[in-house]
């Protein structure tokens, strides 16, 4: 399918265009290069995904496979060795998730006839259809360490003296009174006294105390790590780091230092005061400022922490349209951009459209009549829904197969992103989300029902004869 549906092609000149390399005006070998570097990329996002595995696991795996050696091409005598985790985790940045989406369109456009060029032949007994489209969100899951008031002050105190460990090591050092990883034990201990109380009469008061001591080193901390920071800011050029390491160190301190006063504040305000804090004020995480708060009362989560992943099916499974929200908006606000994405910027032959309670609005049906499309999106109205199931044909049967998009939301979060998501910080989320698509995508598509050879043959046999 690779092959035969030119993607290989259209990833490399994507890949060139994003990495600003000029293919027709390099040098035949540079060109080669990475067009053989841009599909192993490709290759390799799609293995790891299907098979599930982190980066140093893959590694691992890749180097004693022989299918996914000759999946990659690579392990060949003369040519490219199997490669190790910090190449893989390159290559799963080789796009950024604004190029993947145009990728993941592109693939769409062809299966639908309404990208340039003939549609590929991919060996399918049925053409995809796209007359039908099942809507439905959920939550994909940030790695959040609960509670987030207090513990957010155990974060922050790895993060600093494992920063400054490096710093020391470098020859750089400030004077402390004991080693920096000591300070993990005692921020440790101090976790460990505020759940001791937990339900005892005089645990309010107990955990009120633990957190003034909590308070006290972490104030202490962020001061040590401070110093060790204009130190390294002032004779950095002077230890064996190289301008990255340094970078990267002194980012760590840098963004933990600038939340620590208001992690404190809100630790201090929910378990001292008393007081509840709006949800944009709160920090959840101090590595990654895009996590909401999801009030979607499910029966297993009533509160949910991550993004909002939008997605879009048809009838056979195939992921037709998807987006990972940023800032939190409700269900109901993404059919129209969900509509435009698919019908006016991809010109797709849309003419249902199916969607749960939370889809529905009176926005949406007027919407979806203007642009020509049934609207079969669940009536929140209970009398209203019972009217459309009993008086509209197709209704009833195109809800039920709407269901079906609940498993496929579970399919694709748990088998291709990993529970939890194998990625940290927005950017790198919708990145996988790209990966995660195009790879489920494929996987649908090879598990299609193929043509006969008969057929096949029937095919290729041109009309005049």
């Amino acid at each position: 399918m690779l092959t035969a549906s030119g993607l290989e092609g259209e990833f490399v000149e994507l890949s060139a265009s994003h990495h600003g390399i000029d293919l027709d005006g390099a040098s035949a070998r540079r060109a080669e290069s990475f067009a053989q570097a841009s599909v192993i990329a490709l290759r390799s996002n799609i293995a790891r995904h299907l098979t599930g595995l982190g980066h140093r696991g893959f590694c691992t795996r890749l180097a004693d496979s022989v299918l996914l050696q000759w999946f990659l091409g690579v392990g060949r005598p003369g040519g490219i060795k199997t490669f190790a985790k910090s190449s893989s985790d390159r290559f799963a940045n080789w796009l950024d998730e604004t190029a993947l989406h145009e990728f993941n369109a592109k693939l769409t456009a062809l299966l639908a006839g309404t990208g340039e060029g003939a549609a590929p032949d991919l060996g399918l007994a049925a053409p995809i259809s796209f007359d039908d489209i099942y809507f439905d969100s959920t939550c994909l899951k940030a790695p959040v360490h609960f509670p987030i008031d207090w513990v957010l002050l155990r974060d922050a105190t790895r993060t600093l003296m494992k920063a400054t460990v490096l710093i020391r090591r470098a020859g750089l050092r400030h004077r402390m009174p004991k080693e920096p990883l000591a300070f993990l034990s005692e921020i440790n201990t101090l976790c460990m006294k505020m759940t001791a109380k937990n339900r005892t009469r005089d645990g309010r008061r107990h955990r009120k105390a633990v957190l003034r001591e909590m308070k006290k080193l972490s104030a202490r901390i962020g001061r040590h790590a401070r110093r060790h920071l204009d130190i390294l800011a002032a004779r950095g050029d002077e230890t064996e780091l190289c301008a990255g390491e340094i970078r990267q160190i002194s980012g760590r301190i840098e963004g933990v230092l600038a939340q620590l006063p208001a992690a404190i504040r809100q630790a201090h305000e929910r378990l001292i005061g008393g007081r509840k804090l709006p949800n944009k004020e709160k920090i959840l995480s101090l590595y990654d400022p895009d996590v909401q708060v999801l009030v979607r009362g499910k029966s297993g989560a009533e509160v949910e922490f991550g993004n909002n992943l939008w997605l879009g099916e048809t009838r056979e499974g195939f992921i037709a349209d998807y987006l990972l929200e940023r800032e939190k908006t409700s269900d109901a606000k993404q059919v129209e951009p969900a509509i435009r994405r698919l019908v006016r910027e991809q010109g797709l032959p849309v003419g249902n459209v199916w969607g749960d309670r939370g889809l529905h609005s009176a926005s949406n049906e007027d919407m979806l009549e203007t642009e020509g499309i049934r609207s079969g999106l669940c009536p929140r109205d209970v009398t209203e829904l019972a009217r459309r199931l009993e008086g509209e044909p197709g209704m009833r049967e195109g809800l039920k197969r709407r269901a079906g998009t609940e498993a496929r939301v579970s399919i694709i979060v748990r088998d291709f992103m990993g529970k939890p998501a194998r990625a940290r910080g927005f950017e790198h989320r919708a990145t996988m989300v790209g990966w995660a698509v195009l790879t489920h995508n494929l996987w649908v598509l090879a598990r299609l029902e193929r043509a006969s050879p008969a057929e096949e043959i029937q095919n290729e046999i041109p009309e005049a004869a």
